[in-house]
């Protein structure tokens, strides 16, 4: 199989939770590594691997960033990372996968299904070839332990459940 590796400096991890009910906040890590383990082509029996650096948390908000690393939510001075290890790969047509895989946030490790679209493999300008995906998926913050939050006095709370995952993804082969 061949081995692929993220380039990080081409692929952007991006998050949106609901704040106050009625409005979005938005935010991405900036630090992530992994490998692909078979043809980005056809992702039918790949292996995929990431990691998360928590501490690489960004929603435009220093005060805000620095709670999302406390012990409150992501906990990163106990938990730096983040991980999601592929458990099976299907094909749903075309150029669409269902990923399914364990995602571990802080000790917590559960089960979650992304859909992925393969866009297409190339050459950049150094002769390099590379291949690229866009994923996105759900996840319930609740169900990792991040469950920190504050009741609104008009009823409803600050911080929503449901966080929905944005990925664009920019793989090489490794050296």
């Amino acid at each position: 199989m061949t081995k692929w590796i993220v380039d990080a400096s081409h692929t952007s991890i991006g998050f949106t939770v609901k704040h106050m009910m009625v409005s979005k906040v938005k935010g991405s890590f900036g630090a992530v590594e992994g490998a692909l383990e078979g043809n980005p082509e056809d992702l039918t029996g790949a292996k995929i691997d990431f990691k998360i650096d928590a501490s690489s948390i960004s929603t435009n908000s220093e005060d805000r960033d620095n709670h999302l690393r406390s012990g409150d939510f992501f906990d990163t001075e106990t938990y730096p990372s983040i991980t999601f290890v592929s458990t099976d790969i299907a094909k749903k047509g075309g150029n669409e996968y269902d990923i399914t895989g364990d995602m571990t946030i802080k000790d917590v490790t559960k089960k979650v299904t992304f859909e992925a679209t393969y866009e297409g493999t190339g050459k950049n300008p150094w002769g390099v070839d590379v291949a690229a995906f866009e994923v996105d998926g759900k996840v319930s913050r609740k169900e990792f332990g991040l469950t920190w939050n504050q009741t609104l006095e008009a009823g409803g709370v600050l911080v929503g459940d449901d966080i929905k995952i944005s990925i664009d993804l920019q793989v090489n082969p490794a050296q």
